[in-house]
């Protein structure tokens, strides 16, 4: 399966949509040229089930788990996810701002939401990402290149490194240095 080229209003043809609330217009002005990379799983470590999807469109059952019980109030998102074994889900058109960057600082500018892409991969900072994982990721990326004026990644430990670890020390940043993929770029 590969990701159509075809767009309309920021939602990405062959990306299962899972519409979240927590996402509102971008700033005047402001476009994605930033893609931040993440990494998550609910509970913490595990994989699969639809939690994460849960979180991202608030309907997260405290009691289901005893870490859910301290992020189900949390009001996040990001524009996609990329499950373990390469499905591609998408929370918020790319032309609306996610809230997945929370505090953050890019090269001088402060609220990251306002000019990136958020996008999360299923995993965590202990184990090594998919295979499928980083080629659906090559192909999203050049995909909002294709129509967003993107220049540069970061992770999210990158624009907030006082509070996020992700995407950890297992993600292979160098598996993204392909012909035409814009560069890592770091505070």
């Amino acid at each position: 399966m590969t990701i159509a080229d075809a767009t309309a209003n920021g939602w990405f043809a062959g990306a299962r949509r899972v519409p979240s609330p927590n996402c509102d217009e971008r700033p005047d002005g402001q476009t994605a040229s930033l893609i931040v990379i993440h990494a998550i799983s609910l509970p913490p470590t595990q994989f699969g089930g639809d939690d994460i999807e849960r979180l991202f469109t608030n309907t997260l059952d405290p009691d289901a788990h005893p870490y859910f019980a301290r992020v189900h109030a949390l009001r996040v998102s990001a524009h996609f996810l990329i499950r373990r074994d390469g499905e591609l889900i998408q929370f918020v058109s790319c032309d609306r701002r996610a809230w997945h960057a929370g505090i953050s600082r890019w090269q001088g500018r402060q609220a990251c939401n306002d000019f990136s892409i958020g996008i999360e991969l299923e995993g965590c900072d202990e184990l090594p990402f998919e295979d499928i994982q980083y080629a659906r990721l090559i192909e999203l990326i050049g995909r909002a290149r294709a129509r967003y004026p993107v220049v540069a990644l970061a992770g999210h430990a990158d624009i907030a490194p006082d509070r996020k670890t992700d995407p950890g020390p297992c993600f292979a940043w160098q598996r993204l240095a392909v012909e035409g993929m814009p560069p890592r770029v770091v505070q």
